[in-house]
C-alpha cells in the first residue's frame, strides 16, 4: 500500500464508522453507492463511444428538420463509433435482392480509419423485399422491423458484409432494441434467437477474431421491460451467440445515478444464466423526451456522471446518443452547426482526460448523497472526483488527500484555497499538481 492510499483508507473508514455505512474497498456496498466492478482494470479510451449520423451522408429519413449538410468530424476524441442510424442498415445496403450499395458504409469506414476510430457495425432492419410483413409500420418505414421471411436472405446479408469488411470491422451488434414497443423489432424472441445464432456462426466462420454483441434491449418500464426481454433471451440460450452483452441504460427523465439499480438488475440476470464473465456494454444512452434541460451546466453534469458511474458499476463501454442531434435528443453536444461544442460536448472531452488511463479504486455515495470516486494512475498519482447530485454544499477536503488543484468540466483549474470547496451537480476533479 503506498503512502497516499493508507491515509485515504483511514479517512474513509472514519466516515463509515461515523455514518454507519459498511464498506469493502474495491467492492463498495453502501446504500446509494455502487459495487465497483473492475478496480484493477485501466480505464480504456473505448469507454467513450458515440453515435454519428451524418458524417458520411445527408439522407433525410428520421430527421426533422431535414439534414442538408454533412456533419463536420468532431473536434474531440471519438474512440469508438456505433453505426446505428448512420444509413448502413440492411435495407440501406441491399435495397433490392442482390443489388448492393456500399458507398456510405465504405465512406464511413474510411472516416473511421482516418481518425483512428473503432467502428461497431450494426446488423438489422429488413429491406421490404425480405420482410415477413412488408407493410407493417416501423421507425424506419414499412417492413423494416419485421424479421426476414427467408433465413437464407439474412445469412447472405451477414456473410456478404462480414466478407467484404474482413479485417476492417472487428465488432458487430445485432438488432436495435428488440423490446422497443414495436418500433424497431416486431418478431418473437425465438426468431431473434435464430437470427443471432445464424449471424454469430457466420461471423465467426468469416473471421474468428470478430466480437459479437447481443441484441440490446432497453429500459425497464412500460409494457415491454428490457430486463425481462433479456432474461428470456438468455433463458432460451441467446448467451451462446454473443461475446458481449449489450443493453441501453436509458433512465430519463431521472439522473444518471438511476442507472445504478438498472445495471445491477442486468448483471443479476447475466449471472443467473452464466453470462457474468462476459463484458457488459451500454451501447446507447442519453436523454430523450419532451422537456428541455434547465441549464447547459446540468446537461454537462449528466454526461460526466454517466461515464464515471457506468465504469464504476462494471460497464465497459457507453455509446452516447448522440453527437449530431437527432430528433428528441435533449442533451446536445454541439450547437446547431453540428460543430461548435456545447458545455456538454466540452464535458465529454474533459471527463475523458480525467478517466482514460486511470484505475478507479473506489466509488461511493455518502449519507448526504455526496459521491466520491478515487482514481490512481500507474505512476502513483491519485485524484478524486466529487459531486452531489441533489444540492450545493461545502465539502471538506481531507488533508490526507494531499491535493492542491481543482478542475471543472469546462477544463478550468484553480488552486485549492483552504480545506473546503463548494460542490454540486457538476463533478469536480481534485488532484495534486506541481505546475
Amino acid at each position: 500500500m503506498n503512502r497516499i492510499q493508507r491515509p485515504v483508507l483511514t479517512f474513509l473508514l472514519f466516515l463509515c464508522l461515523a455514518t454507519g455505512m459498511v464498506v469493502g474497498f474495491n467492492s463498495i456496498s453502501v446504500e446509494g453507492g455502487v459495487n465497483l466492478g473492475q478496480p484493477e482494470t485501466e480505464i480504456p479510451a473505448t469507454l467513450f463511444g458515440m453515435h454519428l449520423h451524418h458524417v458520411a451522408t445527408t439522407p433525410t429519413y428520421r430527421t426533422d428538420p431535414p439534414i442538408t449538410q454533412l456533419t463536420p468530424w468532431p473536434s474531440v476524441p471519438i474512440p469508438t463509433w456505433r453505426l446505428v442510424a448512420a444509413y448502413v442498415e440492411w435495407f440501406a445496403l441491399e435495397r433490392q435482392k442482390g443489388e448492393w450499395n456500399f458507398e456510405i458504409l465504405d465512406k464511413s469506414l474510411e472516416l473511421a480509419e482516418t481518425h483512428q476510430v473503432e467502428p461497431l457495425m450494426y446488423l438489422g432492419f429488413s429491406p421490404r423485399w425480405a420482410s415477413q410483413r412488408p407493410e407493417e409500420p416501423s421507425a424506419y418505414g414499412p417492413g423494416k422491423a419485421a424479421p426476414p421471411q427467408n433465413i437464407e436472405d439474412w445469412r447472405n446479408y451477414v456473410r456478404t458484409v462480414a466478407t467484404r469488411y474482413k479485417g476492417r470491422i472487428h465488432y458487430y451488434e445485432l438488432w436495435n432494441e428488440p423490446n422497443g414497443y414495436k418500433r424497431f423489432y416486431t418478431g418473437t424472441i425465438a426468431e431473434m434467437l435464430e437470427l443471432s445464432r445464424e449471424a454469430y456462426q457466420i461471423l465467426k466462420e468469416v473471421d474468428p477474431t470478430i466480437t459479437v454483441v447481443s441484441p440490446s434491449a432497453t429500459g425497464d418500464w412500460g409494457s415491454s421491460p428490457g430486463v425481462e426481454w433479456l432474461e428470456e433471451f438468455l433463458r432460451q440460450g441467446g448467451g451462446d451467440y454473443a461475446d458481449v452483452i449489450g443493453y441501453h441504460f436509458y433512465v430519463m427523465p431521472g439522473p444518471p445515478e438511476n442507472m445504478m439499480p438498472l445495471i445491477q438488475k442486468v448483471q443479476a440476470v447475466m449471472a443467473k444464466y452464466g453470462q457474468n464473465h462476459k463484458p457488459l456494454w451500454n451501447t446507447e444512452s442519453g436523454w430523450l423526451g419532451d422537456q428541455a434541460f434547465s441549464s447547459e451546466d446540468k446537461a454537462a453534469a449528466y454526461v460526466a456522471r454517466s461515464y464515471v458511474l457506468n465504469w464504476a458499476a462494471g460497464v465497459q463501454r457507453l455509446y452516447w446518443y448522440d453527437w449530431d442531434s437527432s430528433s428528441g435528443v435533449k442533451i446536445h453536444l454541439t450547437h446547431s452547426d453540428q460543430e461548435t461544442l456545447t458545455p456538454a460536448g466540452v464535458a465529454y472531452a474533459e471527463v475523458q482526460k480525467w478517466l482514460v488511463g486511470a484505475h478507479m479504486r473506489s466509488c461511493e455515495s455518502l449519507s448526504d448523497k455526496t459521491w466520491i470516486c478515487s482514481l490512481e494512475r500507474d505512476r502513483g498519482e491519485t485524484a478524486w472526483i466529487v459531486w452531489n447530485p441533489d444540492r450545493q454544499l461545502r465539502f471538506r477536503v481531507p488533508e490526507e488527500w494531499g491535493v492542491n488543484q481543482v478542475w471543472n468540466l469546462a477544463g478550468d483549474q484553480q488552486l485549492l484555497s483552504g480545506n473546503q470547496i463548494e460542490i454540486g451537480e457538476s463533478p469536480l476533479l481534485l488532484k495534486y499538481s506541481n505546475r
